[in-house]
């Protein structure tokens, strides 16, 4: 089989191997590939793949012997399941790869927010401290994680790992209700908008999610409140969070996903002191990125076997 990776620089660069994927068929790399090539790119592929490149009607219209989409990825907006159920191409995904990973980043954000080590890093290394006149120089505002309310939109894996930590930070939890929940902790969104400390998302992009963090969403929020999304940057209005982030409404935010990526040259996000971002890098560990090959490849021997996992588009 000839299996095509079209976006390998976006999982690997030269620190994870890709010679796992070789047990399958002939390999051919391509670091990245412009959306204009893509369809010549995949026209031979009985395989694809891929983590972020779109893979639609257009794309794989000459991809006439494809049969199968192997995403490194959880998320799958940018494949047409829909063109590939009916042209009879498997697509499957790699979930739950990420949990602990994107847990720990959510964590490094809130903490970097309250206890501004970075801030006072730097301060230090710039000789701050050197010219203190106290041993303690309290030059940035520091609060304590515990007894804070954390609001948790989105709770599957990553949303019930950060659960768990938040409760070993003495903090409380609330979840947005779903099914009908007896827990107390299960609110409605409006409740843990008002009632949350620190909210933090980790739900797919979807219709019903596009934007849902905006300014309406946002005035609703505690006054000083601190936002934090290493979801789907297409979850929050980029606009609304910078105008909340100058204006005081909003605390800090801490932002590892943007609407477009790489960051826009005038991103309205950047620059601004109290908004801490990071480079979409919350999944990305070795450790991580390791698990997710081995996914990925046992993803392809249960296509092969003939019983397919993690298929989205059945």
């Amino acid at each position: 089989m000839k299996i095509i990776l079209t976006d390998a620089k976006t999982v690997t660069q030269g620190d994870l191997s890709l010679k796992p994927l070789e047990e399958f068929g002939e390999v051919i790399v391509n670091e990245l590939t412009a959306y204009d090539d893509i369809a010549e790119t995949v026209r031979d592929a009985d395989m694809i793949i891929c983590n972020k490149t779109p893979l639609n009607a257009d794309t794989l219209r000459y991809a006439s012997h494809l049969r199968y989409i192997g995403l490194f990825a959880t998320g799958y907006n940018n494949i047409d399941t829909a063109y590939c159920r009916e042209h009879g191409i498997t697509v499957c995904n790699a979930g739950s790869y990420s949990t602990d990973a994107v847990c720990q980043h959510t964590f490094a954000l809130i903490l970097e927010c309250l206890n501004r080590t970075g801030s006072y890093n730097r301060f230090v290394h710039n000789g701050g401290w050197k010219n203190s006149s106290t041993f303690s120089p309290f030059v940035y505002p520091l609060n304590e994680i515990s007894g804070k309310t954390l609001g948790i939109i989105g709770y599957g894996s990553i949303g019930k790992a950060v659960e768990r930590v938040a409760l070993a930070f003495n903090m409380k939890a609330l979840k947005v209700r779903r099914h009908g929940e007896d827990d107390p902790s299960f609110v409605d969104l409006d409740t843990l908008l008002g009632e949350s400390d620190i909210i933090t998302v980790h739900c797919p992009l979807n219709d019903s999610s596009y934007r849902m963090i905006n300014a309406e969403s946002i005035a609703k929020m505690k006054d000083g409140a601190i936002f934090i999304n290493t979801a789907r940057g297409g979850v929050m209005d980029e606009q609304a969070v910078a105008q909340a982030l100058k204006s005081g409404k909003l605390a800090y935010a801490g932002i590892d996903v943007l609407e477009t990526e790489p960051m826009d040259r005038d991103c309205p996000l950047c620059g601004i002191d109290n908004c801490i971002i990071t480079p979409h890098i919350a999944w990305a560990p070795m450790e991580t990125r390791i698990r997710l090959m081995g996914i990925v490849c046992d993803n392809i021997r249960a296509y092969l076997k003939g019983d397919p996992v993690n298929v989205v588009n059945r």
